[in-house]
C-alpha cells in the first residue's frame, strides 16, 4: 500500500501539477493510439506543450501586471487593512504545508475518477486544466477540515476526490452548449472554475442584447479605428486605468523604482498587452495541436471525448469581449467596494488576476448571446459574483485558509457553499 501511495504522490507531484507535461503526455497517446509516424508524434508533443508553456508565459507577465496594479488601486480607494486581518495567524501557507500531499492525492484520484466517468457516461470531458486540479482539491481539504479539523486522511481523500472528479465532469458539460456558438465546433471544452458565472452570462445574454451585435463588430470612429486591435486597444485602455489610479495614489503608491511613476504606469499598459499577446499566441498553437491529437483519445480510450482547457482558450475568439469583460467586472467590482466600506459591512480586496480571467470568460459568453450588451452583462455578474462571494466566503473559512476567499473563481464559493453545510450534516447524522 505504502508503495502505491508513493507512485501516486509521484505522478501527482510531477505530472499533474505541472499541466504542460499532463497536456503533452495526452497529446502522445493521442497520436501514438492513430499510428502517426514517430515524427508527427513527437513533432505534435513537443509543440503542445510549447503551446501551453507559451500561454503560461503570457498569463504571467499580465499576472505580474494585475499584481502590481493592485496595491496603486488599493492606495487610490483609502483601503486600509482588510477583510482577512481579523483572521491573521491561520494561512494558506500553513494548509499547504499541512495537507499538500493530501490535496495532490485528491487531484490525482479525482482525475481518474472524472476519466471513468468519461468513459462510461454520456458526459464525455476530460478536465486538463492542471492548477485548477489543484486549487479545487485544496479548496476540497479545506472545506472538510473547517467541518471535522480531525478529519482523517483517508475520509478528506475519499470524499474530496469524489466531489472533485464528478465537478471535473460535470462542469465542461453544462457549458458546452455556449461553447459551440462561440467556438463554432463541439471539439474543445471549457475547464475553468468561473463556469457558473459564464454559463449565467451566456444564458442571460440573450435578454439584453443580440449576437450579431458582436463585439467583434463595433462600429468605430476613424479616429478611433486602432482599437479595431487587440493589442492596441489593451495597451491604451489599461494604460489609461493604471495612469488614472496612479495619479489618484500619489508617487509614494507606486514601487517604479527610478521611472517617474507615471511612465512606469503608462508601460504597465504595454506590459498588459504584451502578455496578451503571448497568451494568444499559446491558445492559437495548443488548439492546432491538441485538438487533432485528442481524436486518438475520443477513438479508442473515452469514445467521444472532449479536452476541457482553460479560459484563455475563448479569448481568441472574442478578444475585444475578454476586454470589455473585464473591465466591467472591474468597475463593478469596485463599486461594491466602496458601497461595503460605506455601510459598514466589510473591506473586501480587488482580486485582479480573477477579474481579469473570468471577467473575460464571461464577456465572451455574454457575447455569443448577447453581442456587445451581452459582454457587459457578463463582467457585471462576475463582478458581483466576486464581491459577494468573498465577503460572505472569508468567515466560512476562518479556522483554514480565508485567503482561499480572496483568491477564488466563482465556482470556488458555490462549492464551499454548498459542501461546507452538507458535510456538516453528514458527518452530524453519522456522528463523526
Amino acid at each position: 500500500m505504502e508503495t502505491v501511495l508513493r507512485i501516486t504522490q509521484f505522478i501527482a507531484d510531477n505530472i499533474f501539477s505541472q499541466p504542460a507535461l499532463l497536456i503533452g503526455m495526452i497529446a502522445m497517446i493521442g497520436l501514438i493510439i492513430q499510428r502517426k509516424s514517430s515524427s508527427d508524434v513527437i513533432s505534435g508533443t513537443v509543440k503542445t506543450i510549447v503551446g501551453f508553456l507559451i500561454l503560461t508565459k503570457g498569463s504571467d507577465i499580465v499576472v505580474d501586471a494585475l499584481l502590481k496594479f493592485t496595491p496603486i488601486l488599493q492606495t487610490a480607494f483609502g483601503m486600509e487593512g482588510s477583510l482577512f486581518d481579523a483572521f491573521a495567524g491561520v494561512g494558506l501557507g500553513e494548509l499547504i504545508a499541512n495537507y499538500g500531499g493530501v490535496a495532490a492525492l485528491i487531484m490525482t484520484f479525482g482525475f481518474l475518477l472524472n476519466v471513468l466517468i468519461a468513459r462510461f457516461t454520456k458526459a464525455k470531458y476530460i478536465y486538463l486544466t492542471g492548477h485548477l486540479l489543484w486549487w479545487i482539491a485544496l479548496v476540497l481539504v479545506a472545506v472538510q477540515l473547517e467541518v471535522n479539523p480531525e478529519a482523517s486522511t483517508l475520509s478528506l481523500v475519499v470524499v474530496g476526490s469524489v466531489i472533485a472528479g464528478v465537478y471535473w465532469t460535470l462542469q465542461p458539460a453544462f457549458t458546452q452548449k455556449f461553447m459551440r456558438l462561440i467556438t463554432g465546433s463541439d471539439e474543445v471544452a471549457f475547464g475553468h472554475t468561473s463556469a457558473s458565472t459564464a454559463w449565467l452570462s451566456g444564458v442571460l445574454g440573450k435578454f439584453v442584447g443580440k449576437p450579431e451585435n458582436s463585439t467583434e463588430d463595433i462600429e468605430l470612429p476613424k479616429w478611433l479605428s486602432f482599437f479595431r486591435d487587440v493589442t492596441v486597444a489593451t495597451a491604451v485602455t489599461i494604460g489609461i486605468v493604471v495612469v488614472i489610479a496612479a495619479l489618484v495614489a500619489g508617487p509614494e503608491a507606486v514601487d517604479s523604482g527610478s521611472l517617474n511613476y507615471v511612465v512606469f504606469a503608462i508601460l504597465q499598459g504595454f506590459v498588459f498587452a504584451v502578455g496578451i499577446a503571448v497568451l494568444l499566441m499559446g491558445v492559437r498553437m495548443i488548439l492546432g495541436e491538441i485538438v487533432p491529437a485528442f481524436r486518438g483519445i475520443a477513438m479508442k480510450i473515452v469514445p467521444g471525448a472532449k479536452p476541457a482547457l482553460d479560459a484563455p482558450i475563448i479569448f481568441d475568439y472574442a478578444p475585444t469581449a475578454v476586454l470589455i469583460g473585464f473591465l466591467s467586472a472591474f468597475v463593478v467590482f469596485m463599486i461594491c467596494m466602496v458601497i461595503f466600506g460605506a455601510i459598514g459591512w466589510t473591506v473586501i480586496v480587488p482580486p485582479m488576476i480573477m477579474l481579469f480571467f473570468p471577467g473575460g470568460a464571461c464577456g465572451v459568453f455574454g457575447n455569443a448571446t448577447g453581442g456587445v450588451k451581452g459582454a457587459v452583462l457578463g463582467g457585471v455578474i462576475l463582478g458581483l459574483f466576486l464581491a459577494f462571494g468573498q465577503a460572505i466566503t472569508v468567515p466560512m473559512l476562518q479556522n483554514t485558509a480565508p485567503a482561499l476567499a480572496q483568491l477564488a473563481d466563482p465556482d470556488w464559493y458555490i462549492i464551499i457553499w454548498i459542501f461546507k453545510p452538507l458535510i456538516g450534516l453528514v458527518s452530524g447524522l453519522f456522528g463523526g
